[in-house]
């Protein structure tokens, strides 16, 4: 490996892909750079503005048709990450695929059949590291997706390396962060001391490592509201609305949050032809939309652990003096990208930007659709945007200051609209360690706040070496000592006791020397052979194996051979198991040299209705005298003694035939069906509602009862 590390981490939103490469210096390297002062910091990510490239659209309009994400999709975005990494480190590169809000809609089967696409796609074309598709190709839910955001803001503002520059007091010098896109919202801090030890169960412990194999822990509160993200919000209001109304008898619904006289569908697109379906019809009444968007918060209700915020969700209580909140994504593209534009002040305080919002969202569509050709609040507003950003607006206001509690700065009216009551206390604010209660931002010293980044930032400080075996691994878990039962690993090369495989096949690692996994591989795999040809023998060839093991283990017993021991043993045979046949209690008699030696005796109420006897007593049962071909003499022959008004019947009720012997089977086992195999079929008026079966006198090894089919019929 040279002197740069490289990763690759594709965030799959909702809307799109974008694909950011990142790179850090060798640690080796980075300890002879790092100077004596500056060991107890994390390893440096570095990136650039043109290492980022996002596609439209998001990953989960794939998932019906998921054999073509890989060339219609992930081709242009690894291609662009291959073009950056140096050829060398192609192999050495990991390569992360994190699919946020948009897929967690996504039904799990399809999600999964999603994934699976995406890693064999990225292993057939691609060289990059992949070892574990579960590990580096994932939907991740909310909380993760919240604490890499928190870890990104606060290596970014520099709270990690140089803590002692943060002091907020109270002994906290991290940063609170915030994250809104378009179907989910997080919040991610480490509440003050009293909090965190009221609510200790309820934080996730962070562990990171420095470059001089020092470890730094945190303890971290983190939630996602799903739905709560600007689309999803903007759906729930439409379907209120719609609701509030009577969507079957309105045509017109008349919407606050649009500018007065715009006209669009329902789903916010442009309105075209003639107006014979419902549409919605702008007002421009930005206060009525604060009041519409309010009880999207769903601030009434049950919370089972107090406190809570947003949809009876917990969060501890949260401390302004020492949580300083930045926010990225919505809450810089609505708050900056529109109402900073023209203005000379770029910090937010509420009473400004609520003013900019009123004051562009009550003019009409016309005037505003001739702001937006003459660039007026910059070329990044189009109609599209100028459509949906008054509503984006109210949500932001109600959910910062309704929801989380951000305190109102500059809610006093000032003389002059235009200026900002707060210039002074926000004035140079980076340069203060942002240590107003909110602020948006998109850069950090020219890098991008990116959830990606702390991904990154985990990933790079777990390859850090360390002298002692000892020492605790980078990730987090639960908020408990050591390492948690849920401890997340940046990486499967990081797990506990598992040697990465050798080759990319499983037989490398059940077959070459060098595996510590072969022995234990050759058995799994030999005993899968093995009940794979078992099941598929059939039961006859089971039957057979079974009594020769049982005869193996037989002859060792006191009493000698196998019909010795029959005598000693009750009358009924023990049960075998359904492999072997039917589930069923069955009986077996052994005919066998010597038979003819047996004491067989006569029946009586108190001993089983299968009972031997000997042949003086069954003469007139028996067939013409055969010479059995496993010795001479008579064989013994099986008497069912069941009290039956007619002699024509054998036990549990079965007729023979007219004309045919009773009994008059032949064969080393003979098997008789229990009344459970017996169906009501074929039934003849002399069989008493019970199914007849005529005698076998050579019962082959072919036959079978029609309930008792093999497994592999």
């Amino acid at each position: 490996m040279g002197k740069w590390h490289y990763g690759i981490v594709l965030d799959a939103g909702s809307s799109g892909t974008r694909v950011h490469v990142y790179r850090w210096l060798d640690n080796a390297i980075a300890l002879k750079e790092s100077g004596k002062h500056n060991l107890k910091s994390l390893p440096e990510i570095k990136t650039k503005a043109d290492w980022v490239k996002k596609i439209h659209p998001g990953v989960s309009t794939f998932a019906d048709r998921p054999e073509e994400i890989g060339p219609e999709h992930l081709a242009e975005l690894l291609d662009f990450a291959r073009e950056i990494v140096p050829d060398d480190a192609i192999k050495e590169t990991p390569i992360f695929m994190l699919a946020t809000a948009g897929m967690r809609l996504v039904p799990d089967v399809k999600q999964k059949l999603l994934l699976d696409h995406v890693c064999s796609y990225a292993r057939e074309n691609y060289d990059f590291a992949l070892p574990d598709c579960d590990v580096h190709i994932q939907v991740i839910p909310g909380v993760t997706e919240g604490l890499y955001g928190w870890v990104a803001t606060n290596y970014l503002l520099g709270s990690f390396d140089s803590p002692g520059n943060h002091d907020h007091g109270k002994d906290h010098h991290t940063y609170g962060f915030l994250d809104m896109g378009g179907a989910s919202a997080q919040i991610a801090f480490a509440p003050n001391a009293t909090e965190s030890e009221k609510h200790a169960n309820d934080l996730t412990l962070l562990r990171l490592r420095n470059i001089d194999g020092s470890t730094q822990e945190h303890r971290v509160f983190v939630t996602s509201w799903l739905e709560f993200g600007v689309r999803e919000a903007r759906r729930r209001y439409l379907s209120a609305l719609q609701t509030a109304l009577g969507a079957d008898n309105v045509k017109e619904f008349p919407d606050p949050c649009l500018p007065a006289g715009l006209r669009t569908t329902l789903d916010g697109k442009p309105l075209e032809g003639a107006e014979t379906e419902q549409y919605l019809l702008g007002t421009g009444k930005f206060d009525e939309c604060l009041r519409g968007t309010y009880p999207l918060l769903d601030k009434d209700a049950p919370c089972e652990d107090q406190p809570c915020l947003l949809h009876g969700i917990h969060v501890p209580a949260i401390d302004f003096d020492v949580n300083h909140f930045v926010g990225i994504s919505e809450y810089w593209h609505t708050t900056h990208e529109v109402f900073e534009m023209g203005h000379t002040d770029k910090a937010y305080d509420f009473n400004t930007y609520q003013h900019r919002v009123e004051e562009f969202c009550s003019q009409d569509w016309e005037s505003i659709e001739r702001g937006i050709s003459e660039h007026k609040w910059g070329k990044k507003l189009d109609q599209e945007k100028a459509y949906e950003v008054c509503f984006k607006a109210s949500w932001i206001i109600n959910v910062l200051h309704d929801g989380i509690g951000v305190p109102r700065v500059g809610l006093e009216p000032m003389s002059t609209s235009g200026v900002n009551g707060t210039k002074e206390v926000l004035e140079h604010g980076k340069h203060k360690g942002y240590l107003d209660a909110f602020q948006a931002v998109n850069k950090i010293d020219s890098t991008e706040v990116s959830w990606t980044l702390g991904k990154m930032v985990l990933y790079a400080a777990s390859q850090v070496p360390v002298e002692s075996a000892e020492a605790l691994p980078v990730g987090f878990g639960s908020n408990v000592a050591g390492v948690p039962s849920d401890f997340q690993y940046p990486s499967t090369g990081l797990l506990p006791n598992l040697e990465p495989l050798h080759g990319d096949s499983w037989e490398d690692a059940l077959f070459e020397g060098g595996s510590s996994r072969r022995i234990p591989g050759i058995i799994l795999f030999v005993l899968i052979v093995f009940l794979a040809l078992f099941f598929l023998c059939g039961r006859t060839r089971r039957l057979k194996v079974y009594h020769k093991i049982n005869n193996l283990f037989s002859c060792g017993r006191p009493g000698g051979s196998r019909l010795i021991q029959q005598r000693k043993r009750k009358a009924s045979a023990p049960i075998k198991p359904s492999f072997f046949g039917q589930s069923t209690p069955s009986y077996e008699r052994i005919l066998e040299e010597g038979a003819q030696d047996i004491e067989l005796a006569g029946s009586d109420s108190s001993r089983s209705s299968y009972d031997y006897v000997s042949d003086t007593d069954t003469a007139a049962f028996l067939p013409p005298k055969r010479t059995p071909s496993w010795g001479q003499g008579s064989p013994a022959r099986l008497h069912f003694n069941q009290d039956n008004s007619s002699s024509a019947t054998v036990g549990l009720g079965i007729s023979a035939p007219p004309g045919i012997s009773t009994i008059d089977r032949s064969g080393l086992v003979v098997r008789t069906e229990s009344r459970d195999h017996l169906t009501p079929i074929a039934l003849g008026p002399t069989t008493n509602g019970r199914r007849s079966r005529a005698p076998s006198p050579s019962r082959s090894h072919s036959h079978r009862s029609p309930s008792a089919t093999p497994l592999h019929d």
